[in-house]
């Protein structure tokens, strides 16, 4: 394949089948050679929650569907791979075999954007073993990454009530396509709009953003950037203050009669009082109807505690510490292998046990129970097969695809969002607290005792 280091490194859909790891290649070539015709099991599932987290957000789920649905190895792939050390000395049948693939496994998932917890099974994946096998990496990385700015996201949106709350996080993202992938997440978990113009177009998310420093900087003074601006958009103008003196700009801007505005964006500075103090400007001349935008390292944390102390922000931009996940910078997400079944022979449940990387062996059906008003009061992690107790369970693992094919239409990306609010708005209040939340109860196998992970311990399930 050609290598050019100008490569701006961005996947070519029909490259992302080897996004994965090379373990999974060769143990394809294995499988094929002493494990012909056998099947496997294989669930993902997060071995434990991140500190002050009560829940996660399951996401990533339509991206990874799309990914295993369109899987395939080009021959000029399969060509370039036979020129890999790894690979010489193989048969003609290993790279036949890679050809001619087509992902052809079924898939159960969760609803995407459903809340979860330690330990239970979000995803399951049955059929050929070297199939199963083979998307490891690339579902754990989507699925992962996802969930953790979800995860994140959904935070952002409980501290911060009915204020309006913008993704800004694009630039300060690990990478482009992570800020791609951020921009889609933080939105299904309940933010408003986005900065990032891809997200916008491909994704249909509200796209906002204001200006920035550089542009006040290249006018001869900061009233006639503003000026300039409000000429070009007079509808959707937004004005950074605090390129030189906040309450100067604001001072200056409220007072010019020609200028129209929506609102001004704080960058830096103590927030709390700036905005006091800028409101008062506004409405001191007439401008009630201005808004009040505060960006610059913000996440949960500190947008809560600028509401709890009455700040008269409307919006928030959030960008770095959410699209990092800055305090819980990744999830302990594992896909493992939990049955074998031999061509003509019956499933046998597999596990691992080595210490502190225990598994449950089996495929898994996982229920919550709601109470009368719906309001979620447990999770119990069955076998597969197994019938839940009487009461209100509903089963959390559906079918998505068959034979490699989804199976039915998947929501779009706003009912994915009125979804998570709807399901967050059933957990209990204790659960979704920003610190020390409450443990969720969730019971594994027919063992009555919850097996409820401790959130800001990190639990882990079992």
């Amino acid at each position: 394949m050609d290598r050019n280091p100008l490569d701006p490194l961005l996947i070519h859909p029909e490259e992302r089948g080897l996004v994965t790891d090379l373990y999974q290649l060769t143990m394809w070539a294995a499988y094929r050679r002493h494990r012909q015709g056998v099947r496997g099991v294989f669930e993902l599932w997060f071995r434990e929650l991140p500190p002050q987290r009560g829940f996660l957000i399951f996401a990533g789920l339509a991206p990874a569907l799309g990914f295993l649905q369109d899987l395939r190895f080009t021959p000029e792939q399969v060509r370039a791979l036979r020129e890999l050390p790894a690979f010489s000395g193989l048969d003609e049948g290993f790279f036949r075999s890679l050809e001619e693939f087509r992902f052809s496994c079924d898939v159960w998932a969760m609803p995407e954007g459903t809340p979860v917890f330690a330990g239970e099974p979000v995803l399951r994946v049955e059929g050929p073993i070297e199939q199963a096998q083979l998307v490891e990496t690339y579902l754990l990385a989507a699925v992962s990454f996802s969930t953790l700015v979800a995860s994140k996201a959904a935070r952002v949106r409980l501290a911060a009530g009915e204020a309006r709350v913008v993704d800004f996080g694009s630039r300060r993202a690990h990478g482009p396509l992570a800020a791609c992938w951020a921009a889609r997440s933080a939105f299904l978990a309940g933010l408003d709009g986005t900065s990032n113009v891809w997200a916008a177009l491909r994704l249909g998310i509200p796209e906002s953003g204001t200006m920035a420093h550089s542009f006040v900087l290249s006018f001869a003074d900061e009233l006639s950037a503003f000026r300039a601006f409000a000429e070009t958009f007079p509808e959707r103008t937004f004005l950074l203050v605090d390129t030189f003196d906040t309450l100067a700009a604001v001072e200056r801007a409220a007072a010019d009669p020609k200028l129209r505005f929506l609102g001004v964006r704080l960058d830096s500075g103590d927030l709390l009082a700036l905005s006091r103090a800028v409101r008062a400007i506004l409405d001191q001349h007439g401008r009630r109807e201005v808004k009040i935008v505060a960006s610059g390292d913000l996440d949960e944390y500190r947008i809560w505690q600028l509401r709890q102390a009455g700040a008269p922000i409307d919006a928030f931009g959030v960008g770095t510490r959410m699209v990092t996940s800055e305090d819980a910078p990744a999830l302990q997400a594992v896909y493992k292998l939990v049955a074998v079944e031999e061509p003509h022979g019956p499933r046998r449940a597999v596990a691992k046990s080595s210490a502190g990387k225990e598994t449950l062996p089996g495929a898994k059906q996982v229920y919550r129970e709601n109470d009368a008003s719906g309001l979620f009061l447990r999770d119990l992690v069955l076998p597969a097969e197994a019938k839940p107790p009487q009461g209100f369970f509903q089963p959390l693992l559906l079918p998505v695809m068959r034979g490699g094919r989804v199976v039915s239409p998947l929501p779009e990306l706003v009912e994915v969002r009125r979804y998570v609010q709807e399901q967050l708005s059933r957990l209990p209040e204790g659960v979704k607290s920003l610190e020390n939340p409450e443990a969720f109860p969730v019971v594994f196998g027919f063992d009555e005792k919850p097996q409820a992970t401790n959130p800001g311990a990190g639990g882990r399930r079992r």
